[in-house]
């Protein structure tokens, strides 16, 4: 008997300044983010290996991006993935800010890189 599928259920977790994505109860990947005035720049977003090729990025950013919009913030995309997902659906265009020297900057300064 095989065992049913799990839906990938998206969170927000403000101490962790990320959205993580869980699947049959487990964490399975995040995107990870920094908030500025009314930004939510993202940085970075990983797939552990074991779900890798299922489309769970995409389903992340999707519902971040979907969080952004519903807390009236913007999305500034450094994360290239987020930036090519950004392009590929144009319905969250509206939302987009532009990656600035300046928005480097910061994120650098807030992380300490």
């Amino acid at each position: 008997m095989t065992q049913p599928e799990m839906t990938p259920t998206v969170r927000r977790v403000d101490a962790r300044h990320r959205y993580e994505i869980v699947v049959d109860g487990e964490s399975a990947g995040f995107t990870a983010y920094r908030d500025r005035d009314d930004r939510r720049v993202f940085f970075h977003t990983e797939i552990d290996d074991a779900h890798a090729g299922q489309g769970l990025a995409s389903i992340l950013v999707r519902e971040a991006l979907e969080d952004v919009r519903s807390a009236g913030l913007r999305a500034v995309p450094v994360c290239p993935y987020v930036a090519k997902f950004l392009k590929k659906h144009e319905e969250f265009a509206d939302l987009a800010d532009t990656v600035t020297p300046e928005v480097l900057e910061w994120l650098d300064s807030v992380l300490k890189r």
